[in-house]
């Protein structure tokens, strides 16, 4: 029987839109190549130019990592399972996470959490467990949302909020703390308010400012738990490493379309809990390196199912309060992956990488660095997708391989027929278009170059959504010898917002 290779829905654009793909192959290399042989788009994601596997790449074998086995040469049998999994931009007591602070519950906390104080395990200890503690949330987003009102209602005394998006329409259908009415309003004020309808006895903090390399440290340091509901891979990436360095448990959720992600990084859980819990890896033993940018698009520009949030939201809502009140076992050294169209969890093992550059015993980084450089991309994506915010607002390109809608708006109004090339998915086209372009998705583009034969001299006006996969397929056509390529700064969201208002965003 051949190998079945499952194929995540960040990859699947590149393997024909297929989930499984069957191969008969006697190892996982063999069975590697094979798949890359048969989608050559596909292999570029998979494989460095000098044939190595790449970073952000992980392949399981049933719910082993292949690294803990024989990597590539691992051997497989008729009924194996391979899963491809990129990154994606938990009964002993746990206890002593220095909460010693003695609380007392009022009468009306008792009658509001008196669902948890008649379970046995869980009780008026675990309920002051929770009152005595922090947690500090990366994001007042889509995971962020679930994440926030399940702890308000749950009784956590102190919660941070780290957010410095303002709300658009885009979040409602999948963002429960915030309401049409919250339009524009600050996420961080706009959760306020909201957790504190939910619960008033809950201390929330807010810090509307973006987390950086500057003052992540001082921001974290304050909470016992750190839940990361981040949106993009520098922040991520920057939460991880504040988290190793400080010594605080990361509750790890990340999300895509139909897909989404669960684990606990602890990088000294054995310390934390008197040895009940092994040595734990953290997000960089997972992925050494973020993907290149653009592969793995944004909720902005990939979308996701509204409810998926609420799923993943939650399970990180479980996991932190487990830590807190030290009920059950944390997913520490597991990864939990969901598939909300197959209705269908796999989990998955986590190791602990010896020679981890953030976490091992020598590590190589030992303060912040600049993520967005690491990363390759900037740690929000906010920009073009909010038409509240003005600081897109430009009508002169700065950059000779840029173009702004202002200046295409005048070279369109002075009769000019520029050669325009949307890179958006054909669902997308569906939902609002420029007249007189030419589709070519950005997955095809590469395979579907000679239907630009003959312009290579010719001037070419490339848009997205917001200019992130525009600015990509540029980098491309120019690769390939199109000597007069041009990003249309801000995508068609940039044009519906500052040229033809009656255009809908999205």
């Amino acid at each position: 029987m051949p190998t079945k290779v499952l194929i995540p829905t960040a990859l699947r654009q590149y393997a024909d839109g297929k989930d499984v793909v069957e191969i008969a192959a006697s190892t996982v290399g063999e069975a590697l190549q094979t798949l890359g042989a048969t989608y050559p788009a596909l292999k570029k994601n998979l494989y460095t130019d000098d044939g190595k596997l790449r970073h952000f790449i992980n392949i399981y074998k049933g719910d082993e990592d292949i690294r803990s086995l024989q990597y590539l040469d691992t051997a497989l049998s008729g009924n194996d399972e391979l899963m491809i999994v990129p990154s994606i931009a938990g009964g002993a007591s746990i206890g002593e996470m220095d909460i010693t602070e003695d609380v007392a519950l009022s009468n009306d906390e008792i009658k509001r959490y008196s669902r948890h104080l008649i379970i046995p395990e869980f009780g008026v200890e675990g309920q002051k467990k929770l009152k005595r503690a922090s947690v500090l949330m990366i994001g007042a987003g889509g995971l962020g949302s679930p994440l926030g009102m399940y702890l308000a209602a749950a009784g956590i005394g102190r919660l941070g909020i780290v957010d410095f998006d303002v709300v658009d329409y885009s979040n409602l259908q999948r963002q429960l703390l915030h309401g049409t009415p919250d339009v524009g309003k600050a996420k961080a004020l706009s959760a306020k308010e909201t957790i504190a309808r939910l619960n008033p006895h809950v201390e929330v903090v807010t810090y509307e400012t973006p987390l950086t390399s500057a003052n992540a440290l001082d921001i974290l340091k304050d909470y016992d738990v750190i839940v990361d509901g981040t949106d993009n891979f520098p922040t991520r990436y920057l939460v991880n490493d504040a988290c190793v360095m400080l010594k605080k448990p990361n509750v790890y959720g990340s999300i895509f379309r139909f897909e989404g992600q669960v684990s606990v990084f602890w990088a000294n859980s054995r310390e934390a809990t008197d040895g009940r819990l092994p040595d734990g890896a953290c997000y960089r033993c997972l992925y050494p390196e973020p993907p290149p940018p653009g592969l793995v698009p944004s909720c902005a520009e990939g979308g996701v199912l509204g409810v998926l949030p609420g799923v993943v939201g939650t399970m990180q809502a479980i996991e932190t309060i487990k830590i807190l009140t030290g009920l059950g076992e944390p997913m520490v050294n597991r990864l939990l992956l969901f598939d909300a169209l197959k209705m269908k969890f796999r989990e998955l093992k986590l190791r602990k990488n010896p020679e981890c550059v953030v976490c091992s015993d020598h590590p190589s980084i030992t303060a912040l660095i600049d993520y967005e450089a690491f990363c390759g991309m900037p740690s929000n994506d906010h920009q073009g997708n909010s038409e509240l915010n003005p600081s897109r607002e430009k009508t002169m390109s700065t950059s000779p391989n840029d173009i702004t809608v202002q200046e295409l708006k005048a070279r369109l109004d002075a009769g000019e027929t520029p050669f325009i090339l949307d890179v958006r998915n054909p669902n997308e086209w569906e939902i609002v278009r420029l007249q007189g372009t030419t589709l070519i998705p950005l997955p095809e583009l590469p395979n579907r170059l000679a239907e630009l034969s003959g312009k290579q001299e010719t001037e070419i006006l490339v848009h997205c959504k917001m200019g992130g996969r525009s600015a990509q397929a540029c980098e491309i056509l120019r690769q390939n010898g199109f000597k007069n390529v041009k990003n249309v700064v801000g995508g068609i969201n940039a044009w519906a917002l500052e040229i033809d208002k009656t255009m809908p965003t999205y």
